[in-house]
């Protein structure tokens, strides 16, 4: 499914294929949550994940969020491994459920190497590489 020809040329010079995961990571712009937008001349600024998902799947149940299964938000494979319509409800259940994410909302892997515990709020985490890019970009 991956280079889908339902989807534009546009869509696809942004993804990027993860191999382990089986991801489509979105490298376009992004919200502050770390999900994927698209412009959609009758919609404007769109979810990307949305986006492929009514492109590829068809429409989303009415009242329904789509659940990142793969628990990363710059992912926009349709597939039902991947993203699942969930009402808002089982959507803001299943978040709350403690999983702990691997990887920070630009896709980066929470490791040893790249993940600065913050000391004044224990249990929050910060991606380096995010944070490196953060203080490149203001200066």
């Amino acid at each position: 499914m991956f280079h889908d020809e339902r989807l534009p040329v546009r869509f696809w010079e942004k993804v990027i294929l993860d191999p382990k995961l089986g991801c489509w990571i979105w490298i376009g712009s992004t919200n502050k949550k770390g999900y994927g937008q698209i412009w959609d001349s009758d919609r404007g600024a769109v979810p990307v994940h949305r986006f492929a998902y009514e492109t590829v799947v068809g429409p989303i149940p009415e009242r329904h969020d789509l659940d990142h299964l793969c628990r990363m938000p710059p992912c926009c494979n349709p597939a039902a491994d991947h993203l699942e319509p969930v009402t808002r409800r089982e959507n803001a259940r299943r978040g709350l459920k403690g999983v702990l994410t691997t990887h920070c909302p630009k896709g980066h892997l929470y490791d040893e190497e790249n993940t600065y515990l913050r000391p004044d709020h224990p249990g929050w985490r910060m991606c380096r590489i995010c944070q490196r890019d953060a203080t490149r970009r203001s200066q």
